[in-house]
């Protein structure tokens, strides 16, 4: 029993496994950072060019 308990102390292939869940989760939440902030950008830029044309046209 002890012999199993110390290699599975030991045993460190799990540790990688999270390592590798961790920089995904990262990876992932940038992705979602970028895109949010890219909509809000594009947002505001087709709001501006719809105002713009609003404008020329003689709209409200």
């Amino acid at each position: 029993m002890r012999r199993f308990i110390g290699r599975l102390y030991r045993d460190d292939s799990g540790a990688t496994a999270i390592e590798y869940g961790l920089i995904c989760g990262l990876i992932f939440v940038g992705i979602v950072v970028a895109v949010t902030a890219f909509t809000d950008a594009s947002g505001a830029m087709y709001e501006r060019i719809r105002s713009a044309m609003m404008g020329a046209v003689g709209g409200s």
